[in-house]
């Protein structure tokens, strides 16, 4: 071969590897904004009657990478979809040369059906023919579907690189009614995306690139036409700026270099001067406006006291990150407890006068409060009221008895607006307000009516207040400073009002309300936090009838405890011929749900290794990914006949190096060896003679955990860092220094960037003067 064709063979080769593109689309917001919309993604519900059909690109030029997030982008959508023959039916198409019908939209009638053949559906290749595919359903509509009898959605998923027209077809869909989503990924062409789009194209043009983001996307979209609904009222769509990128690779002239050409009218190589070309990447910006829903957040009210700081956890949960002297307390603060026996009425003043903005100040002020202290055992009820021009009892007092469930009833108060009439509202909250129940003396609970307001009253106050308190109704006001005098008229005392200047001091008011109360302590180490993990040997030595007996003694121990977010958390590991986490520290959120959840624990059988147990723990239990919460005290309980332990102490030494508590129950007539080379340095452990007798060391055991409960704790112990990040003490607090490609509090965020540029070789101009150009 002449020496100039193979040059110029060399240069296509080298430059048609230069990948032309690298498309983003980035919502331009906090990043704590990008988690709400996360987190609220998870939050939509669409049960109208509609047929979706999912039209997946599965040409050559997607690739069977980015096949599966398109896969992976239609289940996460079909996790919304409330899928049933009379609601919302699914069909799937995949398209390459020609367009292949994977499943009808009356194939499945369940969601986990539907998406357990997305995932089965398998990448076929060919060209990119998105026009034939329309054309297809526009001669053969939606196969299994009603005819359009109900909306018809098409989520076309595709890079935009069509070998066909696509601009007809897609706008006779849409003059059919079709509502048509283009969902990018891979690299696409923006502007095929917005032909293909159904107007207003903002709101139907996504990236299946950041699944979460494109999936509120699009059900934000579908919640705007009544379609798809959020769970809570006060999550809302809003338009965010957002810009759509493209990491373009362009030519541009370096220099001149020496090259050499043939002629054609002579046998002879001449040497001449020639451009010579690099190769840059440039990345442009195309501005754009994003339609998300976002919800209010669970940091949104400051929870954490004292200067301590409010870390995000997804849907509804947080976790404090306090200073040192109010470690290891739920909101940097001490627990509060409410266990006098009560009927409390929170009566929230929704008129205009008060705003949306104080309402939802106050309606989350009174979650906070019932999170802070209520427990299982409470024997106080509680109810919640609006009111503006009437009284709404949006919660009867004693309705709901499980406190997570009582929380989220508040979400059916709304804001009314209307005038102010508190007089009004007091006087039907003490003639109706508890119910029709008569009991009087000491069979009747103290009734409390605790008034939330901002705004004075537009009727008079004073003597509907004054025959409240004749009713033996305590009153207690909470407001603004701006309505002191008024509320002082309304409990009849200074004593009995809490004011507030700014945002935050009414959330600081928690503790003071609890005090005005009832302030009973909790006994013992309730109060304290603690991660608490307990291993049970489940293997063949023990036999079923005395993992049952286990079982039951993990249940009384539990009882001890006031499990929620905020103080204990429980897990339990299980082990014989496999270790099985049968639930993690995070699973449950109440002490009912733990006690069901260790009765549904399973008997493994076979050989078990301790050892192998612990290091589990170790690894997938006690890490802030699986729930654990740093500065939070740690610790496992490990009951055992004793076999299986011989491999043990090792792993249960790492445990303790990383500050965590081992507790070891051994149960046999005989201790072994091999159980007290686990008790460690501090002798942690108990020995009883039988499994029957388990329940006489159920007090030493709590008092154990108490005590190491109350042991200093070292933030960094285990590592609250991910992803190989290094956990770094400071001031009372720690901060994890990430690695490079992560970022944020714990290294949990994967830093999204372009490639950075690369440096490619000089090359000479081949014969005829033109210059070979990036694959397109």
């Amino acid at each position: 071969m002449p020496s100039f064709l193979l040059l110029e063979a060399i240069c296509i080769f080298l430059f048609s590897r230069v990948p032309p593109s690298l498309p983003l689309q980035e919502v331009q917001v906090s990043r704590e904004t990008i988690g709400k919309i996360a987190v609220a993604s998870k939050m939509m519900w669409c049960s109208a009657a509609v047929d979706v059909l999912f039209l997946l690109d599965g040409s050559h030029s997607i690739g069977k990478g980015s096949f599966e997030r398109s896969k992976h982008f239609a289940i996460t959508v079909c996790d919304a979809l409330d899928i049933s023959p009379e609601r919302v039916r699914v069909g799937a198409f995949q398209f390459g040369s020609t367009p292949h019908l994977e499943f009808p939209l009356d194939a499945f009638p369940t969601q986990q059906e539907v998406k357990a053949k997305i995932k089965r559906m398998v990448f076929k290749g060919g060209h990119t023919e998105t026009g034939l595919a329309l054309k297809y359903l526009l001669g053969r509509g939606f196969p299994g579907g009603r005819n359009g009898s109900v909306p018809q959605l098409l989520i076309v998923v595709t890079d935009g690189k069509s070998q066909g027209h696509v601009a007809l077809p897609a706008k006779q869909l849409k003059e059919r009614g079709v509502t048509l989503f283009a969902v990018g990924v891979r690299f696409p062409r923006w502007e095929e995306l917005h032909t293909l789009a159904s107007e207003p194209t903002e709101q139907h043009v996504l990236s299946a690139e950041q699944t979460e983001d494109a999936t509120n996307g699009l059900l934000s979209t579908l919640s705007s036409s009544g379609l798809c609904s959020t769970a809570a009222p006060d999550c809302r769509v809003e338009a965010h700026p957002c810009e759509r990128k493209t990491l373009e690779t362009v030519r541009e002239l370096a220099d001149n270099a020496l090259c050499w050409r043939g002629s054609r009218w002579a046998d002879a190589v001449l040497a001449l001067r020639c451009p010579f070309y690099s190769w840059k990447r440039v990345l442009l910006t195309h501005p754009a406006t994003c339609y998300r829903t976002t919800c209010p957040g669970p940091c949104d009210s400051q929870p954490c006291q004292n200067g301590g700081t409010c870390i995000p956890e997804g849907l509804g949960r947080y976790h404090c990150l306090c200073p040192l002297a109010f470690r290891g307390e739920a909101n940097c603060a001490p627990k509060l407890s409410l266990e006098c026996r009560i009927d409390l009425l929170f009566l929230l003043d929704s008129s205009a006068g008060t705003t949306l903005e104080g309402f939802l100040r106050a309606k989350t002020f009174v979650k906070r409060f019932l999170q802070a202290v209520l427990s299982e055992d409470s024997r106080a009820r509680v109810g919640v009221a609006g009111y503006s021009r009437e009284l709404v009892v949006v919660v009867p007092v004693g309705e709901y008895q499980d406190v997570p469930d009582l929380v989220r009833s508040l979400d059916s108060l709304v804001f009314s607006g209307g005038p102010t009439l508190t007089g009004s509202a007091l006087q039907q909250a003490a003639e109706r307000g508890f119910g029709s129940a008569t009991r009087t003396g000491q069979d009747r609970p103290r009734r409390v009516v605790v008034l939330l307001t901002e705004s004075h009253s537009q009727d008079e106050v004073a003597g509907p207040a004054r025959r409240a308190r004749a009713r033996e109704l305590l009153l207690l006001g909470v407001g603004s400073e701006a309505v002191r005098a008024e509320l002082e008229e309304v409990t009849g005392s200074p004593k009995l009002v809490l004011v507030y200047a700014e945002a935050q001091d009414l959330f600081n008011q928690i503790p003071e309300l609890q005090g005005k109360l009832c302030s009973r302590p909790l006994p013992g180490c309730q109060a304290q936090s603690l991660d608490l993990v307990f291993l049970l040997d489940a293997s063949a030595s023990v036999g079923p009838e005395n993992f049952t007996q286990m079982q039951s003694f993990v249940r009384s121990c539990a009882l001890q405890f006031d499990v929620n977010p905020d103080v204990t958390q429980v897990g339990l590991v299980v082990y014989g011929s496999q270790v099985q986490t049968a639930f993690g520290l995070d699973a449950h959120l109440t002490r009912a749900a733990v006690l069901r959840a260790v009765s549904q624990a399973p008997y493994l059988g076979g050989v078990g290794s301790a050892g192998t147990a612990l290091l589990h723990i170790h690894d997938k239990v006690m890490t802030v990914q699986r729930g654990a919460r740093p500065g939070v005290p740690k610790a496992v309980v490990m009951l055992t006949g004793g076999r299986g332990a011989e491999d043990a102490a090792v792993p249960a030494q790492k445990l303790r190096n990383n500050g965590i508590s081992v507790l070891v129950v051994g149960v046999g007539p005989v201790l072994r060896e091999a159980l007290r080379r686990l008790a460690g340095p501090r002798d942690s452990l108990i020995h009883a003679a039988a499994y029957s007798d388990l329940q006489y060391h159920r007090d030493m055991l709590i008092q154990w955990i108490c005590g190491e409960a109350k042991r200093p704790v070292n933030l960094c112990k285990p590592s609250p860092c991910m992803n190989e990040g290094t956990c770094v003490l400071r001031n009372g607090s720690y901060h994890c220094a990430c690695r490079g490609g992560w970022e944020g509090p714990h290294c949990e965020n994967r830093v999204l960037r372009g490639d950075a540029p690369k440096a490619h070789s000089s090359h000479q101009e081949p014969a005829g003067g033109q210059q070979p150009h990036p694959t397109q």
